[in-house]
């Protein structure tokens, strides 16, 4: 897993800006997926704040251009990358 710190403006369903805070990039079966946390603004969460904010799973479409996210509407692949992420994370508390 690729860990980073970045802050991510998306648009809301309803046409509004989400700001998210990128806690990893996860590579599964070649597909790229973001793990995210929605954060109040642009900017860093402080150490004061919550770690166990509740993630986000987002699919990564890359261009050269820009890249996208997406949303995991089919449940057999969102279920497949929960999975994968659990048992890594599981591998590397061994």
């Amino acid at each position: 897993m690729e860990e980073t710190n970045q802050i991510i403006k998306t648009i809301g369903e309803n046409g509004e800006e989400v700001y998210m805070k990128l806690q990893e990039i996860v590579n599964v079966n070649g597909t790229d997926y973001a793990l995210l946390s929605v954060v109040k603004e642009d900017t860093l969460p402080t150490s004061d704040d919550n770690d166990e904010d509740e993630l986000v799973i987002m699919k990564m479409n890359k261009t050269e251009e820009e890249c996208t996210f997406e949303i995991i509407e089919d449940d057999e692949e969102f279920n497949f990358v929960v999975q994968a992420i659990t048992d890594d994370e599981d591998d590397e508390e061994e």
